[in-house]
């Protein structure tokens, strides 16, 4: 009787000594997250967003893809997303974009690309755009983030732009290439119309998605990089700091640029307009990985 009741007590603490530590664990990680601070109220309504269901999707993929020491066209990629995508159906507006500047949280943007409430926000860096998702995720209670490369080709279906220039990827007569990516530039010149248009200008496509490809180019999460293709292995060297951005070409550009006739990174004709859009994070785990990130314990 004595042993039975011994092994009923030893049984009983194998099994709270480990769930009081993991309790304790779980709570003092929620703390340093900041679980047990005080809320603050939600004070904007979130955007209008188009909610994409999964699918099966191609699109070319992105950076500077070299053989044999000749740039080539990058590969075509076959990708899945099994759940859906919430994105915004316009790009951020100027007066959307005011909101997070009064409340100090967003710089200003130069006057030079002030246009009206009802255009989209443009003269905007990387980093000002992650500022702005920081601050609706703050306001809205909800997790915003700048979307990825692959998120913006799933979104944009039909609108995104294949920017190869089909030449044949064998051929080792640099002309070739250099005749047609001239023609494409000089092209791209000519159609070049840096103005911005009032939201929702440019249309739909077939998901709702508004005005993407239009004259303005939307900053993503994905950093550039240049891959080396040599028979099956793809050596590839990433340029974090400079980041692809996607509209009627993919162009990079350095974070912290704001007007792209600068420059920064860009290869040929550069973006007509920086601007963005957002993607709503619906996963139940998006919060902690918010916290995660915000306190730097992840990128």
């Amino acid at each position: 009787m004595t042993t039975a009741r011994k092994s009923n007590r030893t049984s009983l603490l194998s099994i709270t000594l480990p769930a009081t530590v993991l309790v304790v664990c779980a709570t003092g990680i929620a703390g340093q997250l900041g679980y047990f601070e005080p809320s603050a109220p939600v004070t904007v309504e979130g955007p209008s967003v188009v909610t994409i269901v999964g699918r099966e999707f191609e699109y070319r993929d992105y950076g500077e893809f070299y053989r044999n020491g000749f740039a080539v066209d990058g590969p075509i990629v076959k990708a899945r997303y099994s759940q859906p995508l919430a994105i915004m159906k316009y790009q951020v507006s100027e007066k959307e974009y005011a909101r997070c500047v009064h409340a100090k949280k967003c710089p200003a943007v130069e006057a030079a690309h002030v246009h009206g409430a009802d255009f989209p926000v443009t003269g905007v860096s990387y980093d000002d755009a992650q500022a702005y998702a920081r601050w609706l995720t703050a306001e809205t209670g909800e997790v915003w983030t700048l979307p990825s490369h692959d998120q913006i080709a799933f979104a944009a279906g039909s609108k995104f732009t294949d920017d190869g220039l089909g030449v044949d990827p064998d051929s080792r007569n640099p002309a070739l290439r250099w005749l047609a990516d001239y023609e494409r530039e000089t092209r791209r010149k000519e159609e070049r119309d840096p103005s911005p248009k009032k939201s929702g200008n440019y249309g739909e496509n077939e998901y709702g998605l508004a005005d993407f490809a239009g004259n303005v180019w939307e900053w993503t999460t994905t950093c550039q990089r240049r891959i080396d293709l040599a028979g099956t292995d793809r050596a590839a060297l990433q340029t974090c700091g400079i980041y692809v951005t996607v509209g009627q070409h993919r162009a990079p550009m350095s974070s912290f640029v704001r007007d792209p006739k600068t420059g920064g990174c860009s290869v040929g004709a550069p973006p007509a307009n920086l601007g963005f859009r957002l993607v709503r994070d619906d996963r139940w785990h998006a919060d902690i990985l918010r916290r995660l990130r915000d306190r730097g314990i992840i990128s």
